[in-house]
């Protein structure tokens, strides 16, 4: 060990000590320990839940990874061995209570699983996914938001282990792990999460609010999202960009048509107009350029976006139909447009160093841009003419609302302009996304 290393395990040291007399309250209401796991203070006697939970906590603040390997390795040696429920049931009490915390801080299930599967490996993110099923199943199943199920749902976050045993040693047996690296992964764990910032809050947490039943449709209709898909899978698979981007184009024609349709029924059965927001994360690299591209697609479809640069997402505000909408598309237009850059192959100057990433830059910004434009000219031709009368008041109380909703979750945002130095990407992204006539005929999506 460093002379620097030995004079700060000293230094925290003293710090406990001195604390000993005037002990702190945690967030689980128990002191004196501070930083890392000094559970050893009490030779012999069994500490309880509540302690242990505070030691792994305090090791994850601190954020070194000395403290954790050794509040780990103090809990499984000599406290595993008189409690071993003790030590598992303090795991997943400090990671049901953190979890808690997260969903008041506005983090939602795929949120956090999105952020931990980039910054951990998948044994933390199957940790994770563990306690997502384990807080879920705390509550019943009209007190969970319907968004929220699907998502939970969709990361397969089910109850696997026998419920009247702590989960850390089922889980560590079906990871290969030791009970020491559990603890450990549980402590890593517990360190991602808890240096997370606050965001705004879209759904209410489990527990918090009844599901309300309503007779409002709500959703794309499935017999339009099937042909819908059907078109962005084309337009995936195909190795023609002209083809790929005219089923693209047809697409968002098809769906604004529905939604139109669906802004006229609210409005003859006098529903109110309502927004709400969802988030849509994006892979490296280019996660800035490939931000642009979802806030095209998203004022396409009169949907507001901010993006978390820090953390790597879109928030997108708007009607659920609309946001619906914009997921579907953004998600297919990201795959085409990854492709069509990729194609285009890498750039060399002629003094033989790489220009690739600045062609790449520009060529999704340009894409993304000239994406935008035709989607706007796809959504004007999905309007019926005899309804614009009807039409105009709804969109127009439905941008209102959109509007207020997002100035109460950001009202404090940065319009942040992109440089481009590649003008050959620039007008490579753009041709990619121009070749194509989108006013394609109807029959196209009649099958």
């Amino acid at each position: 060990m460093g002379k620097r290393n030995r004079e700060k395990r000293a230094a925290k040291k003293r710090a406990r000590q001195q604390r000993g007399a005037n002990p702190p309250r945690s967030d689980f209401g128990v002191g004196p320990h501070g930083p890392g796991c000094t559970c050893g203070d009490h030779p012999g006697a069994v500490p309880p839940v509540e302690l242990l939970g505070r030691a792994l906590l305090d090791a994850a603040r601190t954020g070194d990874p000395a403290e954790a390997s050794a509040c780990a390795s103090e809990l499984a040696g000599g406290h595993f061995a008189r409690d071993p429920h003790a030590v598992g049931a303090a795991a997943g009490l400090v990671l049901l209570r953190t979890l808690g915390f997260m969903w008041q801080g506005g983090w939602l299930p795929t949120d956090l699983w999105e952020i931990t599967r980039r910054r951990a490996d998948p044994t933390i993110t199957s940790l994770l996914v563990d306690t997502i099923a384990a807080d879920t199943a705390q509550h019943a199943e009209q007190m969970v938001h319907e968004r929220w199920a699907a998502q939970v749902r969709q990361l397969e976050a089910d109850i696997w282990w026998e419920r009247d045993r702590p989960h850390l040693q089922q889980w560590a047996r079906r990871n290969a792990l030791t009970v020491e690296q559990a603890l450990l992964a549980t402590i890593t764990l517990l360190a991602q999460l808890v240096e997370l910032p606050r965001l705004p809050r879209i759904l209410p947490p489990p527990g918090t609010t009844a599901r309300r039943a309503t007779t409002a449709a709500a959703g794309v209709d499935q017999k339009i999202l099937s042909r819908v898909r059907a078109l962005l899978a084309k337009a995936e698979s195909t190795q023609f960009p002209a083809e790929a981007e005219a089923l693209s184009a047809k697409a968002q024609e098809l769906m604004n048509r529905h939604a139109f349709e669906r802004a006229l029924l609210d409005a003859d059965e006098h529903q109110p107009q309502t927004a709400t927001s969802t988030r849509l994360w994006l892979d490296s690299p280019y996660v800035d350029a490939k931000s642009h591209l979802v806030a095209a697609i998203a004022a396409a479809n009169r949907c507001k976006s901010v993006f978390h640069a820090d953390l790597g997402f879109v928030a997108l505000v708007g009607d659920p139909l609309d946001l619906d909408i914009t997921e579907l598309l953004a998600t297919s237009l990201l795959v085409q447009a990854t492709r069509a850059m990729v194609a285009e192959g890498s750039r060399i100057s002629r003094t033989g160093t790489s220009r690739t990433r600045s062609f790449r830059q520009a060529f999704l910004v340009s894409y993304a841009t000239r994406i935008g434009e035709r989607l706007e000219e796809a959504a004007s031709h999905a309007v019926d003419p005899q309804a614009n009368d009807r039409l105009l008041p709804v969109l127009t109380d439905r941008s209102r609302v959109v509007d207020e909703t997002f100035q109460e979750m950001y009202s404090r945002t940065v319009r942040k302009s992109v440089s481009i130095s590649n003008g050959e990407g620039w007008q490579a992204g753009r041709a990619a996304a121009d070749r194509a006539d989108l006013n394609v005929e109807r029959r196209a999506v009649s099958a």
